[in-house]
């Protein structure tokens, strides 16, 4: 594999954009202080880390991962697809220097946005991340941030912080359940990490993401996009509805400070590079995020998927079945019209003919629930829900 190229940040941090949601005003003024007092970043990724013994804290936690990865890879939840894991670990691989050799990535089929890595050099991608990013520099962004704790070796010193046996053990704990999305809501208060260790890995996260020609801007706009699903339903809980937001707080003034660390508007998006890989795995994925059942968040996420690219047939789709499930006011026109703009664009999902005959079922529109079921059985014959929709089928024609 050439070199151009997560569970938290470093065991308990990871919560996919930990850094790039810190706490802001003196983190903004302590980004100069933290580049002049860090030892040089480049020297960081020539100097891997040999495996410690074990008989002391940090060997003992890599025996802890080690067991816990293992379990991972008998998961069913992990996405088995070597195309895509080969480019993942490529994109790390062009990230990370040196310690190439050292992190494995696995892929998490969870519907929520989070990326971590683990000190022996566990690294989970979560589907709800990939779902959401619009190109591989804001993918980049988000690991470069989790890279930048884990060869900073953040997670050694919380755990050495820590005052209590039994943390400790919910700290463990959190290893054993994977996409364990309460705890990771309990636990990220109590493990988060400094301001200092998020300066720094934001910082050395941008020079990554700089040093392997990403348009580091894109970092912002990552944020950006996230913090617009969870602040649509108000309120001042986002913490509760994301594993990432249970760390930090959301900051208004986030966006420009990682503009400030990112500097010239230059570097490559490979945002086509990074769709195709995703492309076998995209509609499971919607899938996912529709069942999530959280229809305000997903809405704002499918209604940027649609804007961002008009052509973008499942996008139409998953926003057209959240209305449609959502079942509000003024909701099922809304999932029509959408539906309706899906089915005429090249490579619309089959489905998408299920829910406009269910929705024409529902208003008692019979030819129309006839003709889009009957498309989407010759689609999709196999389907496994195919003897119900027959059953409509029957009972239409009665």
């Amino acid at each position: 594999m050439h070199r151009r190229g997560f569970l938290r940040a470093t065991c308990c941090q990871g919560l996919g954009l930990t850094g790039l949601l810190g706490a802001s005003g003196a983190w903004a003024q302590s980004i100069d202080a933290q580049k002049a007092s860090q030892a040089p970043w480049q020297s960081l990724l020539t100097s891997r880390f040999d495996r410690p013994p074990i008989d002391t804290d940090e060997g003992g936690l890599w025996a802890m991962m080690d067991r816990e990865e293992a379990r991972l890879r008998r998961s069913s939840q992990v996405v088995r697809d070597n195309r895509l894991q080969d480019y993942l670990r490529d994109m790390v691989c062009r990230l990370v220097g040196d310690h190439c050799p050292d992190i494995r990535v696995h892929i998490v089929r969870t519907p929520f946005f989070n990326a971590t890595m683990a000190p022996n050099g566990m690294m989970q991608i979560w589907s709800g991340l990939l779902l959401r990013v619009d190109n591989e520099a804001q993918l980049a962004a988000v690991i470069g941030h989790e890279i930048g704790h884990y060869l900073e070796r953040h997670s050694l010193e919380r755990l050495r912080d820590m005052k209590s046996r039994a943390a400790f053990g919910q700290f463990i704990g959190m290893f054993g359940a994977v996409g364990a999305l309460a705890q990771l809501g309990v636990l990220a208060g109590a493990f988060a990490f400094s301001r200092e260790h998020e300066t720094r890995a934001d910082v050395l996260g941008m020079q990554l993401l700089k040093r392997a020609g990403y348009r580091a801007q894109e970092a912002a706009q990552v944020w950006d996009n996230l913090l617009g699903e969870l602040q649509i339903r108000g309120g001042t809980d986002v913490g509760q509805r994301s594993p990432m937001m249970a760390t930090h707080p959301p900051v208004a003034t986030r966006r420009d400070d990682l503009l400030k660390l990112a500097g010239d508007d230059t570097g490559e998006t490979r945002a086509e590079t990074l769709a195709q890989m995703l492309a076998p795995h995209r509609l499971d994925w919607i899938h996912d995020e529709i069942r999530r059942g959280q229809h305000e968040e997903s809405l704002v996420l499918f209604g940027r998927m649609v804007k961002t690219r008009p052509s973008d047939a499942q996008a139409w789709y998953g926003r057209g079945e959240i209305y449609r499930q959502r079942g509000q006011d003024m909701d099922l026109p809304l999932a029509l019209k959408d539906l309706q703009q899906a089915v005429q664009l090249p490579d619309a999902p089959a489905v998408t003919h299920r829910s406009l005959g269910l929705i024409h079922k529902q208003q008692a529109q019979k030819p129309e629930a006839l003709a889009s079921f009957e498309k989407y059985l010759q689609l999709a014959p196999q389907a496994p829900d195919s003897a119900l929709v027959r059953s409509y089928i029957t009972e239409l024609q009665s």
